[in-house]
């Protein structure tokens, strides 16, 4: 099972307040979007899909991780059960 830390529970908490917010982002997450939303350092994000926790699509010749917002809340909801 996926340890999660308390910054994620206090995001879900902070997700409710911001939801006006979070209903205005588009659909496709930028790495830092996602971040902001789940609160925590991009590298936690790159070691999660990395080891297939949180899986982002790839953009560009960079490859740049790109996030679905609906894979973000469903994330953020089953991290609180």
């Amino acid at each position: 099972m996926l340890k999660l830390s308390c910054k994620l529970v206090l995001s879900y908490a902070f997700m409710k307040k911001q939801r006006p917010k979070i209903k205005q982002m588009p659909d496709i997450l930028t790495l830092q979007q996602a971040c902001e939303i789940l609160n925590c350092h991009p590298n936690t994000l790159r070691k999660w899909d990395n080891r297939g926790i949180l899986k982002a699509m790839r953009f560009g010749s960079r490859r740049d991780r790109r996030y679905k917002k609906e894979d973000i809340l469903k994330f953020l909801k089953q991290s609180q059960k």
